[in-house]
């Protein structure tokens, strides 16, 4: 099928400034992008006149992981102009998941009872078959996916603390294998069970197969508040020694007493950056953030998985214990000191009355109450703010900083940034603050993740290139979601199209699976 998208102000993706100008697509790529173009007979036309036309957003940064296996085809990205996400971040990828015990282990950190597919992916799976069914059942956007830390170690040593003889030998040993059936790239989430508990040696030597394939290494660094000096300069170590490209994930200065410590986070990448490091970093655009509520614990919490977990906060000595931890500070201590209890909001929990309301609303003594939350639905999450706006602003501005939505998936009251990131962005921190101007605030939705995950033929707009469009409206494109009611529909996002396939057309989505898997190593 040929399309027109006629006479919309073209930003390609690079950063260069708009130019009004036609693209023409032929089957699933760009023909040619100008005007007075040659336009076969039978063409379909789509009007752009007014409109900004841009390459696909390519989201560095989600946790969809399990989105293509709900039963209905969900469009929340699509409908933000977002074409391509990649998964298998913060550790936490779905694969590879070597037998029963694994797939137990892996349950209370994947989203599958979320999002009501537990039933259909209660299975040991290699990487490889993990992408294939991910094609079998129809992505609603291109899917590419990382290899989780998280999930290799536990496929090699359980959710134990303490390495077994061979396991680091087995994760890397999986970790080459996933490389081998088309991983993008590696992700650490270290502020996590069972990531927590790698030294940087275990790290180094996983980011050294990365490196060994070419692929890069997203973390969710150690520490993100008091420890973040440290946590970048192990991120900046691994890297120094495996000359893996590094991606850190969901740039922040969390918790109050961080506050304004932005321009040193940037400072140290740009630092690197001059030192031959070759690193860079996403970001969304928001004061809170989501998490499992589990993160507001002391790391030894989740030692010896879910049942010991919950066994631990059932008693008062084990409380007080994991009180005393989180008061003292420093690595594995959790993040309950990063935020105040009329700041941590209940988004996913058994008990759906829960949802929209904080600790502090719910009232007793909100340690009590948050591990009572746990008691009764160990993986249960949370939105809870952790950041200062002015840092938000900076973070954005960066060139080195790509936009990255973190979402999880879209059901109950997750965090708003699933429905609304990006329009977020082009609403609020273009049009309305300035932070960004259009060709910059593009590229770091496009050319600069294509850049830093390796996507080949997406992330701009010129004669070849996959066709991966997004149509928007400039003076509407925004996202009023909140806490409470986080689903509402963006606005402003008239078209987008997957590899030449419309599927949102006037601001409507089509209901067609149109996306991809994608494979490192692999075009398409």
């Amino acid at each position: 099928m040929n399309l027109l998208v006629r006479g919309g102000q073209v930003l390609d993706g690079t950063g260069a400034a708009a130019v009004r100008a036609d693209v023409l697509i032929a089957g699933d790529r760009v023909a040619a992008v100008g005007t007075g173009l040659d336009v076969p007979a039978g063409t379909r036309v789509i009007d752009a006149g007014g409109l900004l036309v841009t390459p696909g957003f390519i989201d560095p940064h989600t946790h969809s992981d399990v989105v293509p296996f709900m039963a209905e085809p969900q469009p929340f990205k699509l409908l933000q102009g977002v074409t391509t996400e990649v998964v298998g971040n913060c550790g936490n990828s779905a694969a590879p998941l070597v037998d029963d015990r694994a797939v137990e282990l892996h349950r209370p950190i994947s989203s599958t009872v979320a999002a009501g597919v537990d039933a259909v992916w209660n299975q040991p799976r290699s990487f490889a078959g993990y992408l294939d069914a991910v094609e079998q059942h129809g992505p609603t956007t291109h899917v590419a996916s990382l290899v989780g830390h998280h999930t290799l170690r536990i496929s090699a040593n359980g959710m134990e603390q303490e390495l077994a003889p061979g396991a680091l030998d087995r994760m890397t040993e999986l970790a080459d294998r996933a490389f081998a059936e088309g991983a993008f790239g590696l992700s650490t989430g270290l502020i996590y069970a069972p990531g927590v508990y790698a030294d940087t040696d275990e790290v180094a030597a996983l980011a050294a197969v990365a490196a060994r394939w070419g692929r890069p290494y997203a973390t969710h660094m150690r520490d993100e508040g008091d420890g973040l000096a440290d946590a970048l300069a192990e991120t900046l170590e691994v890297a120094r020694r495996t000359g893996v490209r590094v991606q850190v994930s969901h740039c922040k200065a969390a918790g109050r007493a961080n506050h304004g410590r932005s321009a040193e986070l940037l400072a140290t990448l740009h630092e690197a950056r001059s030192r031959g490091i070759e690193v860079l970093g996403d970001a969304y655009p928001y004061t809170t953030g989501e998490s499992f509520l589990t993160a507001l614990l002391p790391a030894a919490a989740q030692v010896g998985g879910r049942d010991a977990l919950v066994e631990r906060l059932s008693t008062p000595e084990g409380r007080r214990a994991l009180a005393e931890r989180g008061a003292a500070g420093g690595p594995g201590s959790g993040s309950w000191s990063q935020t105040s209890p009329d700041g941590v909001y209940v988004s996913m929990h058994r008990d759906t009355r829960l949802l929209g309301r904080s600790l502090a609303e719910l009232g007793g003594d909100p340690w009590d109450t948050l591990c009572d939350l746990i008691v009764a639905d160990p993986g249960a999450m949370m939105v809870y703010r952790l950041m200062a706006e002015d840092d938000v602003r900076a973070i954005l501005a960066d060139p080195l900083i790509a936009i990255g939505s973190d979402n999880s998936v879209p059901v109950g009251n997750a965090h708003q940034r699933g429905w609304g990131c990006f329009p977020t962005v082009l609403g609020r921190y273009v049009r309305e603050l300035g932070v960004l101007d259009w060709p910059e605030a593009i590229r770091k939705m496009t050319s600069l993740p294509a850049r830093a995950l390796g996507l080949p033929g997406r992330g701009y707009l010129a004669p070849g290139a996959v066709a991966d469009l997004a149509v928007i409206d400039p003076a509407t494109v925004g996202h009023d979601g909140t806490v409470q009611q986080p689903w509402r529909r963006p606005t402003g996002v008239r078209w987008t199209v997957l590899a030449g396939t419309p599927v949102v057309a006037d601001g409507e989505f089509t209901g067609e699976r149109a996306g991809r898997v994608l494979r490192a190593g692999r075009a398409g």
